[in-house]
C-alpha cells in the first residue's frame, strides 16, 4: 500500500484553491481593489484555509472526502487536540496560532482537548532543535503545566465569554484540559514497548528530518528524544479511545510528530484519524517566537503585562498586519478587508494594528487588561494626567518595570530641585539643577524648567499620591507619596 500524503493546502477540499489562488497572483489586487470572496457557507476546512490559519492536513487523500464530511455541520461532534509541552510556566504568542485553531473547533461545535505534556516535557521534543533541551526535574515540570493549564483555562474562558455570542444559535463545542502525565505517568514500560512500540517502524521513525538532522549533529540523539515522538503518538491513540479524538492539530514543524500519531493509531484502531498544522510564528529575522530564541512574548502578565503585549501587535508592520488579522481575530474576512481599505486611505492612524492588538489582549487578558493597556499607552505616548491618575499600583509597576520608586514625605514648600535630589534623579551641584532649567525633566508628563517650583497637590502630585518624574527622554522615577 502506498504511504500516504499530506495536503499542501486544504483549500482544494473545498473548491475555494482556484479563486483564492487567482486571487493572490500579482498584479490582480490593488490598493482599493480586494479580490472577490467566495460567497455561500463555507466548511470549517475551507475557511480556515482562507484564513491561512491551517497549513498541511494529513493524509492527503482523505482530507478531499473523509475529513471534510466528519466536519460537516449537523454532523456529531469530532474532538480535536492540541499539545502543549510545560518547558515554562506560561504560553507566549508562538502557541496563538495553535490555540485560535481549537477555538474555531470548538466555535464549529466539536469537542477541543488542550493536552500539557506534563510527561513529554521531562524527554525533551527534538522537532527544529540542534541540541537537546536543558532537563527539567519533575517538581518544575509539575509546576510549569500547572501555569500552562491556568492560562488555557483563562484563553477558554475569555473566549467564551467576551467571543462567543451564541454562534447565531449553534451551542459552543466542550473543551477539556488534560495532562499526559496522567496516562504516560501510569504506563508501565514493558507493556508500553509491547504495545504502541511494536507498531511504530524504526525506518520510519530515524526518516524523520527531525531526527536526521540531529544525528548528523555533533552532539547526536539521546533515547530519550528518539522516543518522544513514540510517546507524543501514544497520546493520540490514548485520546482517540478514551476521548474519540480524531483529529490532532500541531505546529508547522510538529508534522513528522503527528505522521507518528497516525500510524500508531490507524494500525491499531483502523480507524481513520488526521493531522491538522498550523503556521509557526516567526520574528522579523526569522527565527520562530518562544523561548528558546529568547524573542517569547508572553501570556501571562507577570511575564509581559496587557501593555507589553498591546504594543508588540501595534508596532507589526504593514506587510504582515492582514496575516495576523486573520490568524489572531474572529473577525470576518469581509470586515477584515474594510478594515485594510480603510488603512490604504488613512496609514497614519494604524487603524488595523490597533484591532488586532485589541482584540488579541481582550482574548488573552479579558476586558479589564485590554483597558488597562489603553490607561498605560494613553499615560506613556499622550501624556495624559486622568490616565494616569486612573492607574494602579500594579500598572504602575508593570509600565515602568525598570523605573526605580521612592517614597517620600510632601513636606511644606519643598521644590522640584528637592524631588529630583531626594529620588536621587539628578546629582547634587550645578549640574544637576542646570538639567531642569534645560528643560531635562518632566513631571507627569509636563516640562518644568523652575527649580524652584513648588509642588502642588492635583499638579505634580496626582489623586492617586503618584509622581512619575522624568529626567531625559527615557528615564522614569515612581514617586509615591506618604501622608498625604
Amino acid at each position: 500500500m502506498a504511504a500516504p500524503t499530506l495536503s499542501r493546502c486544504c483549500c482544494r477540499a473545498a473548491g475555494l484553491w482556484g479563486a483564492l489562488r487567482r486571487a493572490r497572483q500579482p498584479g490582480t489586487r490593488h490598493v482599493h481593489e480586494r479580490p472577490q470572496r467566495a460567497r455561500g457557507a463555507k466548511g470549517l476546512l475551507a475557511a480556515q484555509c482562507e484564513r491561512g490559519l491551517f497549513q498541511e492536513v494529513f493524509p492527503a487523500q482523505g482530507a478531499d472526502e473523509q475529513l471534510e464530511a466528519l466536519l460537516e455541520p449537523g454532523r456529531p461532534p469530532v474532538a480535536v487536540y492540541c499539545g502543549f509541552d510545560p518547558t515554562a510556566d506560561s504560553l507566549h504568542v508562538g502557541h496563538l496560532p495553535a490555540v485560535m485553531a481549537l477555538l474555531h473547533f470548538q466555535r464549529a461545535g466539536h469537542t477541543v482537548l488542550a493536552v500539557v505534556g506534563g510527561a513529554t516535557a521531562r524527554l525533551g521534543d527534538p522537532s527544529g532543535r540542534e541540541r537537546a533541551r536543558e532537563p527539567l526535574e519533575a517538581e518544575r515540570v509539575r509546576a510549569h503545566a500547572r501555569g500552562l493549564r491556568e492560562g488555557l483555562g483563562r484563553l477558554l474562558e475569555n473566549h467564551r465569554a467576551l467571543f462567543w455570542a451564541a454562534g447565531g444559535g449553534r451551542p459552543l463545542g466542550r473543551a477539556e484540559l488534560l495532562d499526559n502525565a496522567w496516562w504516560l505517568g501510569r504506563e508501565p514500560l514493558l507493556d508500553f514497548l509491547c504495545g504502541a512500540g511494536g507498531r511504530l517502524r524504526m525506518g520510519t521513525l530515524l526518516s524523520r528530518q527531525a531526527c536526521q538532522a540531529r544525528l548528523r549533529s555533533a552532539e547526536g540523539m539521546s533515547l530519550a528524544e528518539f522516543l518522544y515522538p513514540a510517546l507524543q503518538a501514544y497520546d493520540f491513540l490514548h485520546l482517540h479511545r478514551h476521548h474519540g479524538c480524531r483529529v490532532q492539530l500541531g505546529g508547522a514543524d510538529q508534522m513528522g510528530n503527528i505522521m507518528s500519531g497516525y500510524e500508531l493509531v490507524t494500525k491499531m484502531t483502523g480507524t481513520d484519524v488526521f493531522g491538522i498544522t498550523v503556521p509557526l510564528i516567526t520574528s522579523t529575522t526569522g527565527d520562530k517566537l518562544g523561548k528558546t530564541a529568547g524573542n517569547a512574548v508572553w501570556l501571562n502578565r507577570d511575564k509581559t503585562s496587557p501593555f507589553e503585549l498591546y504594543q508588540f501587535f501595534v508596532r507589526q508592520q504593514d506587510d504582515i498586519v492582514e496575516k495576523y488579522l486573520k490568524l489572531f481575530t474572529f473577525l470576518p474576512l469581509e470586515e477584515i478587508d474594510h478594515i485594510m481599505e480603510m488603512h490604504a486611505r488613512e496609514p497614519e492612524k494604524w487603524g488595523p494594528q490597533k484591532r488586532l492588538a485589541a482584540e488579541v489582549t481582550k482574548l488573552v487578558h479579558g476586558r479589564e487588561g485590554l483597558e488597562s493597556a489603553k490607561r498605560c499607552t494613553k499615560a506613556l505616548y499622550h501624556s495624559s494626567v486622568e490616565a494616569l491618575e486612573a492607574m494602579s499600583d500594579q500598572e504602575l509597576q508593570e509600565l515602568f518595570r525598570q523605573a526605580p520608586s521612592a517614597e517620600l514625605i510632601l513636606e511644606p514648600g519643598m521644590t522640584l530641585l528637592d524631588l529630583c535630589r531626594k529620588a536621587n534623579a539628578i546629582p547634587y551641584g550645578p549640574s544637576g539643577y542646570q538639567k531642569i532649567t534645560d528643560g531635562g525633566v518632566s513631571v507627569n508628563g509636563i516640562r518644568v524648567t523652575n527649580p524652584e517650583t513648588v509642588l502642588i497637590l492635583g499638579q505634580h502630585i496626582l489623586k492617586n499620591g503618584v509622581s512619575l518624574l522624568r529626567i531625559g527622554k527615557k528615564n522614569y522615577y515612581i514617586i509615591k507619596w506618604l501622608q498625604l
